[in-house]
């Protein structure tokens, strides 16, 4: 939370190259908040009044009356009150454990009105010997309230890496609801990170990446701790005003770390007289495509008279199964199938063709 967007790079679309491995993810920790109060085994507050270099107007406290748990729900706590020359309190806590890439998730309930500032994010492990934006940061999700426009509010969530070069970098982008708060209910707040791009999502709708393979965000290639806070004011939301109800609060239900194991989604090379996969047309689409791909006359059995086995299959970039476009047994000849995407939300996707022991896989886009 250290931030304000600087130098967008025009790079951070390009990723995802030719090969494709779809990972399991394995829960490696979590806080469920099923305790009584905030398991400081695994978490630390951090209590100052320094405006965690955004200026900020809150104090941040470990007092109950700041953060509580009760009925399974972590709950932070935003007052306007007069603390330690301060106008405002709050709460800011940090994990004890960092981790390098996996799915980063945490369910939450988000607060509201003009200057309230929630953040669920990430901070490179060596903060203290490299300093800030050296040690990198991933903002998993930020929302600065207010009515909701094209650069924020209640119903805007943000997603953001920052970094060096030479001077502060950052990229990112925004998700708004169709309609309504962030503050209405509970949403799922996720990245996905690996050695090569971070991926944001929200209710597991994807709207942000940035490739990391560039040597200047080597940073990303690292462990990080995760933060949770809920600040009040600063550069980026402004101060409150007359519209802002207080108390605000940020209920966390959970928070989840998983790493992943691969499976067997992956690109190989089609030998020679094989079937093949052609790119879909249009791709980026929507709300639909067209996906060709050809059955070939030299797999063993594709000259008996039901043909050979085919399994044509779309799956997220989380390598979920999305869709199954086919899965029967096919004579030797060429195909389409056309795929609609309507109820999908925009993001990237993959669809993978096995027959025996071909596989191939291809990406599209899906623009909505």
């Amino acid at each position: 939370m250290m931030k304000r967007y600087s130098t967008i790079l025009f790079f951070a679309l390009t990723v995802f190259t030719a090969n494709l491995q779809a990972q399991t993810y394995t829960l490696v920790w979590s806080d469920e908040f099923d305790s009584a109060a905030v398991n400081t085994n695994e978490w630390v507050y951090e209590v100052n009044g320094d405006g965690g270099g955004n200026n900020e107007l809150q104090y941040y406290t470990s007092r109950t009356q700041n953060s509580s748990v009760a009925a399974g729900v972590f709950t932070m706590k935003a007052l306007k009150e007069f603390y330690l020359n301060k106008s405002y309190t709050s709460a800011r806590l940090h994990t004890k454990k960092s981790w390098q890439y996996g799915k980063i998730e945490a369910r939450m309930k988000l607060p509201y009105g003009k200057g309230i500032w929630p953040a669920f994010w990430m901070l490179g492990s060596n903060i203290n010997s490299v300093g800030w934006p050296s040690c990198g940061e991933i903002d998993i999700m930020e929302m600065i309230g207010g009515p909701t426009t094209a650069s924020g509010g209640d119903g805007r969530v943000f997603g953001t890496a920052h970094w060096n070069a030479g001077g502060h970098a950052s990229y990112g982008l925004s998700y708004a609801l169709a309609s309504g708060k962030l503050s209405d209910d509970y949403h799922l707040y996720t990245i996905v990170w690996d050695a090569t791009k971070i991926v944001w999502y929200i209710d597991n709708a994807f709207y942000c990446i940035i490739s990391t393979t560039p040597a200047a965000l080597s940073a990303f290639r690292a462990p990080y701790f995760i933060i949770l806070n809920l600040a009040v004011g600063g550069n980026w939301p402004g101060s409150p005003d007359g519209t802002t109800v207080f108390p605000q609060t940020m209920d966390v239900d959970y928070v989840r770390v998983y790493q992943n194991i691969p499976t067997g989604v992956k690109e190989n090379i089609a030998a020679p007289n094989e079937c093949t996969l052609g790119q879909n047309y249009p791709n980026p689409f929507n709300p639909t495509t067209m996906i060709q791909y050809s059955v070939s006359e030299h797999l063993p059995g594709s000259q008996n008279r039901e043909g050979v086995e085919v399994q044509l299959k779309v799956y997220d970039v989380l390598g979920n199964e999305i869709a199954v476009l086919v899965n029967e047994h096919k004579m030797p000849g060429n195909y389409s199938v056309q795929f609609n995407a309507a109820s999908l939300p925009g993001g990237i996707y993959f669809y993978r063709l096995q027959s025996g022991a071909f596989v191939s896989v291809k990406k599209m886009q899906l623009i909505k």
